[in-house]
């Protein structure tokens, strides 16, 4: 198979009705932080045990079509012994992995923010496709108030989104490029869907300067959302408006968009995606997720790092993944949460 091959396999694959991905990519510490709240330490071990409860959930195959991890998850196994990335792949959940190394302040552009990783990406590309993984993920942060990000800051995440695609694809790996406009701030829905369009053009810009295949790539946006400090907006509202910025900036050729949660509730985010579905049934692209704390949330708490709970963890995990699953096909109520 040639590396086109591959990629429009792994994009086959993933992109299907009515099944999304997963983020179990979460660095140390946030994993740390979210064991803190359930009163877990963060060991190796307990990681493994965690993302492997995960992994082996009964059925969340028919619900999930590929899962992003971090990278010590690759080489962790099941109680049984089968490396995880083999135990996903056994529900036909494709493993991918998360290839950048965490933000760090842009020089002379006080409060952007800029992702580091492209050193050797290609190198340790090579080594996560031996270990199992078929795509990968990079995400840019962009935090959000009068003044930022600075077109200095838009145009740097974009061209470093740009460069990690671009290395994904000549190793034979499906990238998710993900720029994430951030909730916090007490910015409106208008102010979030200003930013949000200036990011994606010119994203998609660097996208196409770098020759990247659109084709053989996955969007993972933020919804237009207004900051945690405001009040919630209603579903059609965030429908609406981030349905407008994606028709402006997004060409049809990207064969999915998975959104991310971003901090939003589980029942916040399933509404919201439910409403982008309805109001976004004729759009050119698949209308999907790539949620992590909105799946997670409730199986986390349900488990609390203990064995005999992971029973009811992955029924918990199960539930979200199939009223996610529901939402992509607009037709999910609230209702549902109460079965």
């Amino acid at each position: 198979m040639t590396n086109q091959d591959h990629l429009q396999a792994t994009i086959d694959d993933i992109v299907q009705v009515g099944r999304g991905i997963l983020a179990a990519d979460e660095s140390a510490p946030t994993i740390a932080k979210r064991f803190k709240a359930i009163e877990v330490e963060s060991t190796e071990e307990n990681r493994r045990a965690y993302r492997a409860l995960l992994l082996t959930t009964p059925g969340l195959g028919a619900y999930i079509s590929g899962v992003i991890l971090f990278e010590e998850t690759l080489a962790h196994t099941t109680d049984d012994g089968t490396l995880l990335p083999a135990a996903a792949w056994g529900q036909k959940i494709v493993p991918g992995i998360k290839v950048d190394k965490g933000t760090v302040p842009l020089p002379l552009s006080p409060g952007d923010l800029v992702t580091q990783g492209l050193d050797g990406l290609a190198q340790r590309l090579q080594t996560y496709r031996n270990q199992g993984a078929r795509f990968a993920k990079w995400r840019d942060v962009y935090p959000v108030d009068q003044h930022l990000p600075s077109v200095l800051g838009i145009a740097a995440n974009a061209e470093m989104l740009a460069r990690y695609a671009a290395a994904c694809q000549s190793e034979g790996l499906v990238p998710i490029v993900e720029p994430e406009i951030l909730m916090d701030g007490n910015h409106s829905i208008e102010r979030c869907a200003q930013v949000t369009e200036a990011v994606l053009h010119a994203v998609f810009h660097a996208l196409y300067r770098h020759h990247v295949a659109l084709e053989h790539m996955l969007l993972k946006p933020s919804m237009v959302l207004p900051g945690n400090e405001q009040s919630k907006a209603a579903p059609e509202a965030v429908a609406d408006a981030t349905l407008r910025v994606l028709r402006r900036t997004v060409p049809a050729a990207v064969p999915s968009i998975n959104f991310l949660s971003g901090g939003q509730e589980p029942e916040e985010a399933s509404a919201n995606l439910n409403a982008l579905n309805q109001r976004g049934a004729a759009s050119p692209w698949r209308l999907s997720i790539s949620y992590g704390r909105a799946l997670q949330q409730p199986a986390l708490h349900a488990w609390g790092g203990k064995p005999e709970n992971i029973g009811a963890a992955q029924q918990a995990l199960l539930k979200r993944a199939r009223l996610n699953s529901l939402a992509m096909r607009g037709g999910y109520t609230p209702e549902m949460e109460n079965d």
